[in-house]
């Protein structure tokens, strides 16, 4: 059986050139994309992450979300907690009002790594 990832809250960059132009990926670049990768392989959080990404100012709030999804807020809130530990999302409480915002740069630095004619 394989070995399940943790979700850590992971923020920092990912630093690694793109996959197969070096020769390797060091443990600390590999547990770093993993993660984020991780945190994206759900279907539900790719839909509030592209329904975010189609928004002005990249942003969203949960109350916004659960309906897209039909899923419970709090259910919402535990999706886009698995988001905002990868780096992918941040949030920001406006009154009673949670509100999400992508993190243009972290999903850029994913593609970066993972395009193989980049750069």
């Amino acid at each position: 059986m394989p070995k399940t990832l943790p979700m850590l809250q992971d923020l920092s960059p990912i630093c690694c050139a793109p996959l197969g132009s070096s020769s390797g990926l060091s443990p600390g670049d590999a547990l770093a994309l993993a993660l984020r990768l991780k945190a994206l392989a759900d279907p539900v959080r790719l839909q509030l992450l592209v329904h975010m990404l189609n928004q002005p100012g990249q942003e969203a709030c949960t109350c916004e979300l659960a309906p897209l999804v039909e899923l419970s807020e709090p259910t919402i809130s535990h999706h886009l907690k698995k988001l905002e530990g990868a780096g992918l999302v941040v949030k920001e409480r406006r009154g009673m009002s949670v509100y999400y915002q992508v993190v243009p740069e972290a999903i850029h630095a994913i593609a970066q790594t993972l395009h193989l004619k980049c750069c």
